[in-house]
């Protein structure tokens, strides 16, 4: 009889400890769910404006084009090709490029009807609340490469880009 006491109790406490484990694990499973949901979700109304001057000036078009091609790429220019440019874009540089895509039958932020293999952002001048960057837009294949090059206003007061010219 003592024996089949001493045998029992290893495997209560085997269960026992099962039990907790599983306990601990169910309550950290549910605390993840709630934690995301306590975290703000959505973007902020505007871009923020680059207060880290060791930062890179031409991070937040290499944001934007590379967001921007991969839309285009998956969806042709759908919904979230719309709210990049919403996001990314000032008002006034969303009606300019509907206005030149009106007349070139084309897309404005790549000034092309294809959409380019790669692209390149690369700081340029600065000055008067704005910052320029060169966006360079690689077509064709590895063996026939060509570019093309943009050039980009960003506003430093808001953030955003308020200009693309070719």
């Amino acid at each position: 009889m003592t024996q089949l006491r001493t045998a029992q109790r290893p495997r209560s406490r085997r269960v026992i400890g099962r039990t907790l484990l599983a306990a601990a694990l169910l309550t950290a499973v549910a605390a993840v769910p709630a934690a995301a949901a306590a975290a703000p979700q959505g973007a902020p109304a505007t871009a923020p404006a680059h207060r880290d001057h060791d930062a890179p000036r031409d991070q937040l078009v290499a944001h934007f084009y590379g967001s921007y091609l991969d839309a285009i790429a998956a969806e042709g220019g759908g919904r979230l090709a719309t709210a990049l440019r919403s996001f990314y874009l000032t008002p006034a540089l969303r009606a300019e490029l509907k206005r030149w895509e009106a007349r070139n039958h084309a897309d404005g932020v790549l000034r092309s009807q294809d959409v380019p293999a790669g692209f390149r952002v690369t700081a340029s001048d600065s000055g008067a609340g704005h910052t320029w960057s060169t966006v360079r837009l690689t077509w064709g294949t590895t063996a026939h490469r060509t570019y093309t090059y943009l050039s980009v206003r960003q506003d430093l007061g808001t953030g955003k880009i308020s200009a693309i010219q070719d």
